[in-house]
């Protein structure tokens, strides 16, 4: 498959990119600064684009099987840019007639009780509320958007650098916590996600989300 990766040099999205390639699908590496971008492979192409500007979307979608947004919201910008963006992605995705869309979400959305988002309980960290907030705002703007067929993956309440084990459950809107209460998946493995949820969609027009 052709898969356009934006948000392509971050943590998750390099990830995601090399997930991707591992798999033999050919790739678009679409950031801001590609001249800082240093993978290379046979099946990767590099390209530059903001995912503020409709016009860019569409140039770094066009011809493309899906579509990930990796983004997230960098030093010198605001945590209310995460929806923020998703008109102008949307719109391009709409006029590159690219229908598949996948979101790297976050994880405040996700319940931890009937009714009851992590982002709402009384131990959310507060450094990470705006972000999450604006993750949710972000989420029920995509929940409006029926042309396009978009799911937005939410990790466990942690995600860091680790290893790529394959083996990891997955759901919906409810948040994935082992026998000890612990909530995690590796980057690696929610890379793997992303990209089984690509091959084999499952979640159309959903929230989905994984841990182990």
């Amino acid at each position: 498959m052709k898969i356009a990766v934006f948000g392509a040099g971050g943590r998750i999205g390099s990830r995601i990119v090399e997930e991707a390639l591992s798999r033999g699908h050919d790739v678009s590496a679409v950031v801001r600064h590609p001249e800082n971008y240093t993978t290379i492979h046979e099946h990767l192409k590099v390209a530059k684009g903001d995912l503020f500007d409709s016009q860019d979307v569409e140039t770094g979608a066009f011809d493309q099987d899906a579509v990930v947004s990796a983004y997230n919201y960098t030093k010198g910008a605001t945590p209310s840019t995460i929806s923020e963006i998703v008109v102008p992605l949307v719109n391009g995705l709409k006029q590159a007639y690219v229908k598949r869309l996948i979101v790297v979400g976050g994880a405040g959305s996700l319940e931890v009780a009937p009714g009851v988002q992590l982002v709402d309980t009384p131990g959310f960290p507060e450094a990470y509320k705006e972000a999450a907030l604006a993750h949710r705002k972000a989420l029920e703007l995509y929940k409006g958007e029926n042309q396009l067929d978009w799911t937005y993956i939410s990790p466990a309440a942690e995600i860091a650098p680790g290893k790529r084990t394959g083996i990891f459950r997955t759901g919906t809107n409810q948040l994935i916590t082992d026998a000890q209460g612990k909530s995690f998946i590796s980057m690696e493995d929610y890379a793997v996600a992303v990209i089984d949820e690509i091959e084999n969609p499952q979640h159309i027009r959903q929230q989905m989300t994984v841990g182990y």
